[in-house]
């Protein structure tokens, strides 16, 4: 018997596929969501593994009503949806006079404003129900800037704020709210950051990986995407139902600065 289900955007590659293999493995319907065309064979699979009801949604977080459409389809098939994951992202690194205004639409779209559309969608649901856990993928650049990242950080910090807002009106009803930020975890979109980080900046990707990407961390290392897993997984539960508004560092030591 499923333990509830979970709809976790951008999660068919990175930390939202380790997020909902967390999840999986745990008993929750999973509703998944992204642009990889393996998407499909992802979800079927973690069904036949895990033995859960699962869905795919192509749904592109840039169309609010595809968003909207994806709540819907999802819950028909998988249930009311009891905890929302919002991972998805996208990312573009040049410096301000130089970066695109259709990047940073497109950053803010993605990152920050699709949160909103699945935050939207999923209230009146949990609403009546008195139930429900929303947790949001931010990023160590939620609390600090870096250079070359405007739209990035933007979106991030924007995310918090929207966190925070969802925490104070979700209080009556039983939901909570929270933000994740991870500092670098070695995922596709870190790759190419490295790749793009060594052309802005004119040095290796290996100069890249130490002397920028962590250089603020104490700790030297990339996050594992399965501790991320692990701590969204504990805000599902109901031994953090008074822990709502926060935003939770796993960063190595970067915000301690």
């Amino acid at each position: 018997m499923s333990k509830g289900t979970v709809l976790i955007t951008g999660s068919t590659s990175g930390i939202g596929l380790a997020i909902a293999d967390k999840f999986a493995t745990e008993g929750y319907n999973i509703i998944f969501n992204g642009l990889e065309k393996e998407g499909p064979v992802i979800a079927q699979k973690a069904s036949l593994l895990h033995n859960i009801k699962t869905f795919y949604s192509p749904a592109n977080m840039l169309k609010p009503k595809e968003i909207a459409r994806m709540v819907v389809e999802g819950e028909n098939k998988c249930g009311p949806i009891d905890i929302l994951i919002n991972d998805a992202g996208i990312q573009h690194v040049a410096p301000v006079e130089e970066f695109p205004s259709e990047k940073w639409d497109a950053i803010i779209g993605v990152n920050l404003s699709a949160s909103f559309h699945t935050c939207k969608a999923v209230w009146p649901g949990m609403k009546n129900r008195k139930k429900g856990r929303i947790i949001n993928i931010a990023s160590a650049h939620g609390l600090v800037a870096s250079p070359f990242k405007i739209a990035y950080v933007a979106s991030k910090h924007g995310l918090i704020g929207l966190t925070k807002v969802l925490a104070i009106e979700g209080a009556p009803f039983g939901i909570t709210a929270n933000a994740i930020c991870p500092g670098y975890a070695k995922t596709t979109l870190v790759e190419k950051q490295i790749a793009d980080q060594a052309k802005v900046h004119g040095i290796s990707k290996d100069e890249v990986v130490n002397k920028v990407m962590l250089e603020e961390q104490p700790i030297k290392e990339f996050i594992p995407i399965e501790a991320i897993a692990e701590m969204a997984f504990y805000l599902s539960g109901d031994q953090s139902r008074t822990l709502t508004g926060a935003s939770l560092s796993i960063d190595g030591g970067w915000t301690a600065h």
